[in-house]
């Protein structure tokens, strides 16, 4: 299979790649400078669709870099960067000779209502509440391509943990030295997933026939998991304490409010139609996966 992936540069896109080529596909990234087996945004808006018969879109500017300021000209590049390269590879799908099999688009469980108590599954609302809600909707509805001749998949992703990216590189340090702890109140649900699954679902997708609509990226045990269970499970494969809780007032004074609510609130989220599509969790619980990342 040739597979074209956007953002395939970073942290899940490279982990995406590598499973990929293991599994004997083709892979293209699209990138804003070119290079062997890549083409540019601009190449792919000029020339249209390259030969492929799966795309993958992960494109989409880090929301928690705590280096930038939230203010209207981050929100907008946080926005084009999804939603622009989306509607890039859309258009070029729907307008390919050949269109692909399989198009895959990765988008996030923020999409759900932040609660303690509610329990959502693919087919539960959502998206219309937060900033980050209507980005989600709006990130999916311009991927849809009209007509059937293309499989259309997104998977809403939740937290992603490995060891070279994601949550896992920001949480380490101070953990490694024995200050780490939950944050806020530590009660808050952590939808979770490790890198290796995420990708194993995306790859799953593009490969799996009958795979199609929404598809939740969490761990089954997600829908359990407290932020404060996430960082008693990481100070137990450590060996370090887990008793230093980072107050909320601090991560708001760090991210602003509005996007310390991904910090400081989560969603009780379930793979509900991921696991009923076929797909095996290789680290469905938080123990192995946090040992696979750490140890």
């Amino acid at each position: 299979m040739r597979v074209l992936v956007g953002g395939g540069t970073g942290f899940v896109g490279r982990a995406l790649t590598r499973l990929l080529k293991d599994r004997g596909h083709e892979v293209t990234l699209v990138s804003r400078s070119p290079g062997k087996n890549r083409v540019t945004w601009d190449e792919l808006s000029r020339l249209g669709l390259p030969p492929c018969e799966g795309v993958v879109n992960l494109s989409g500017e880090n929301v928690l870099n705590p280096l930038r300021r939230w203010n209207e000209s981050f929100r907008q590049e946080v926005v084009a960067s999804r939603i622009e390269t989306t509607k890039a590879l859309a258009k070029a799908i729907a307008g390919a000779e050949h269109p692909p099999q399989a198009w895959v688009l990765v988008t996030g469980v923020g999409y759900y209502r932040p609660s303690h108590t509610t329990k959502y599954t693919e087919d539960s609302p959502g998206g219309d509440f937060d900033f980050f809600s209507r980005l989600v909707t709006r990130w999916e509805a311009v991927a849809r391509i009209p007509g059937d001749v293309t499989r259309q998949a997104v998977v809403r992703s939740g937290v992603v943990l490995g060891r070279d990216g994601g949550a896992i590189a920001q949480m380490l340090w101070p953990f490694r030295l024995g200050v780490g702890g939950p944050i806020g109140s530590g009660r808050q649900p952590f939808p979770w997933i490790h890198v290796a699954d995420l990708a194993g679902i995306l790859a799953h997708a593009l490969e799996r026939e009958g795979v199609s609509g929404i598809l939740n990226g969490v761990s089954p045990t997600a829908v359990t998991t407290t932020n404060k269970d996430f960082a008693q499970v990481m100070g137990s494969v450590l060996r370090r304490p887990a008793l230093l809780p980072l107050p909320g007032f601090a991560i708001s004074a760090i991210f602003g409010p509005e996007r310390s609510i991904m910090l400081l609130e989560g969603q009780r989220v379930e793979p509900k139609r991921t696991l009923e599509s076929g797909y095996s969790f290789a680290f469905p619980d938080l123990p192995s996966a946090l040992r696979d990342i750490l140890v």
